[in-house]
């Protein structure tokens, strides 16, 4: 049995700290807000009293929202000076490349490990313990936090030394799926302007051409007008869009369609989408 911290307990954090004692670690839990602490101390877990108790233990996974939150409960706010050294962090948020090399500069700074590691699957994948996790830093931490990855994921990639580059593979696989909707919510659209089943459109399409979970998923919903629950929302979504045109602008490469994007992120959320499944930008495609 290992020891290991999970900090964030929100749709993604609970299921992978639950799996994480399912496989018998001792887990140690922290959330900013009690609910979720509870549900978890209540069938194994153990609750930190703060931040700081939980980067106590030899490795920390974070799954926090954004830039902001990440900055604010580890870079900015002191606990790294309170870290022992030899911790290792393993950051799996969705975050920028310039956050990432500040929070891996930081945490050097300090002697803790910086692993970013964000995944690609939804809360049914994280439940069933087969994210795909995206993997990037100093090639020994990656061996240390395997096993729990092992634990949480179908499969692990190893992307780099440097941590931005789990980033940017997660970012611009984000972009890709809003890509994606997109081009399924115009060619819904024009095939009910010609009188075609959308459903039956989507499942031809996804049993032949695009086959795929993206395709597959995302159209049912666009083919349904089915946007909630939300698994991922608008505003996370533009979040994400922000975050590749920042990094394509980096690069000194354009994204033309990530700016027609941004447009249509702006006015689903102007509509009062933002709380609905991403998938509703198909909805500013007149249908």
């Amino acid at each position: 049995m290992s020891s290991i911290a999970v900090i964030g307990l929100g749709a993604m954090g609970r299921p992978i700290a639950r799996n994480l004692l399912k496989a018998g670690h001792d887990v140690m839990v922290w959330n900013r807000s009690e609910g979720p602490t509870d549900e978890l101390v209540a069938v194994g877990a153990r609750r930190a009293a703060s931040v700081a108790e939980a980067m106590q233990a030899p490795v920390v996974f974070s799954v926090l929202s954004d830039d902001r939150a990440v900055a604010e409960t580890f870079t900015d706010s002191g606990v790294l000076a309170r870290t022992p050294g030899g911790t290792v962090h393993v950051n799996l948020a969705t975050v920028s490349t310039d956050l990432a090399r500040r929070a891996g500069a930081a945490h050097a700074e300090h002697g803790v490990g910086y692993v970013a590691a964000p995944v690609f699957g939804r809360v049914p994948v994280a439940e069933a313990g087969a994210l795909n996790v995206l993997a990037a830093g100093e090639h020994a931490l990656l061996d240390r936090v395997q096993p729990f990855f092992d634990v949480i994921g179908s499969r692990t990639w190893r992307l780099g030394d440097r941590p931005e580059q789990a980033n940017i593979v997660k970012i611009l696989g984000n972009y890709l799926i809003a890509c994606a909707i997109q081009s399924l919510g115009e060619a819904v659209s024009v095939a009910e302007r010609a009188g075609v089943d959308s459903g039956q459109l989507v499942e031809l399409l996804t049993s032949t051409l695009f086959p795929g979970a993206v395709y597959t998923g995302y159209g049912s919903m666009i083919a349904e007008r089915r946007y909630q629950p939300a698994g991922f929302t608008t505003v996370l979504g533009r979040k994400d869009l922000h975050l590749a045109l920042d990094a394509a602008t980096d690069q000194g490469v354009p994204l033309p369609i990530g700016e027609l994007l941004r447009a249509v992120f702006d006015e689903a959320i102007a509509d009062g989408r933002g709380a609905d499944d991403w998938a509703v930008i198909a909805e500013q495609q007149p249908r």
